[in-house]
């Protein structure tokens, strides 16, 4: 064998050698639980695929009804250090109804593409109520469509966190209509936990009530506590994503002596744990601090 013949044997003898490692490192290669970081990166980008400024450990998307103003600020406050909050809202507007949630529902289509830009890692759909009329897998499976990533509904988070405490007997608190608070406890009791007291505020017969369940002041959530409370309950919720009550969960926990988990809270923990943030966070109740 001459010299030229052997060069040309080694080099397809390389060139084969090279193939099957490159298809053993492709079968290694991780599945992206999000976008894959290449996807991301490009080509001009591969140094800094895994990075981000702020979001360098999860990116958390929201979307939610455009009256909420309370739920960001409570994800802000909540999130810890490397984790980012990026929001984006569906329309809801007029008295509160039936139709009212369906139409926010369509709107949910075009608020997943523009979080779909921002490669977030999971997306919480904070709605409580639209998620007792809209069914949540649903919802969840249009938006991880559309998204690339996991996606999960209040109201499935609030299912999740209960299960996660070991509670199935609760105390609610809305500040919804009766007909939405009646959907609301078939919806939580065909999912397996017992709603032994409720109480609504019953706002929301105008755009402006509906407005005004973002200003229904957190201090009053230790009245609210003590009036649904009741030795049968194992834990109380204050369901809607636009009440606020952080300051309140752990005074309220420790004068009633078990969990007090709200819409947000349970959202909250819900995203970090689906986006691999184990993070047990103090100040926000015992479903942060210990699950």
């Amino acid at each position: 064998m001459d010299e030229i013949t052997r060069r040309k044997s080694t080099k397809a003898e390389t060139k084969v050698g090279a193939k099957s490692a490159f298809t053993r490192v492709e079968a290694l290669r991780p599945k992206a639980k999000a976008k894959a970081p290449e996807a991301i990166a490009g080509n001009v980008m591969k140094a800094v695929q895994f990075y981000s400024p702020y979001g360098y450990r999860a990116k958390i998307g929201l979307i939610m009804p455009g009256v909420n103003t309370n739920c960001e600020p409570e994800f802000y406050r909540v999130a810890p250090k490397g984790v980012s909050i990026h929001t984006t809202r569906m329309i809801l507007t007029g008295k509160a109804t039936e139709e009212s949630y369906y139409r926010m529902e369509k709107d949910t289509e075009r608020a997943a593409i523009e979080l779909e830009t921002a490669d977030v890692d999971v997306i919480g759909w904070a709605c409580t109520s639209g998620g007792v009329y809209c069914p949540p897998e649903r919802v969840e499976a249009m938006i991880q469509g559309i998204a690339g990533c996991p996606a999960v509904s209040t109201i499935n988070a609030v299912v999740a966190a209960f299960k996660a405490l070991g509670v199935k007997r609760i105390a609610l608190g809305t500040p919804y209509m009766n007909f939405i608070n009646e959907t609301e406890i078939d919806v939580l009791e065909k999912a397996g936990l017992k709603v032994v007291s409720a109480y609504g505020l019953e706002l929301g017969v105008t755009q402006e009530e509906r407005r005004g369940i973002g200003r229904v002041p957190p201090e009053s959530m230790h009245r609210f506590a003590q009036h649904i409370d009741c030795p049968q309950a194992e834990a109380i919720f204050i369901s809607c994503t636009n009440v606020a009550a952080l300051d309140a969960i752990e005074t309220i926990e420790r004068v009633h002596g078990k969990p007090f988990v709200t819409s947000n809270t349970a959202t909250i923990w819900r995203c970090l744990r689906l986006a691999g943030i184990p993070d047990r966070i103090e100040g926000y109740g015992r479903l942060l601090a210990e699950h």
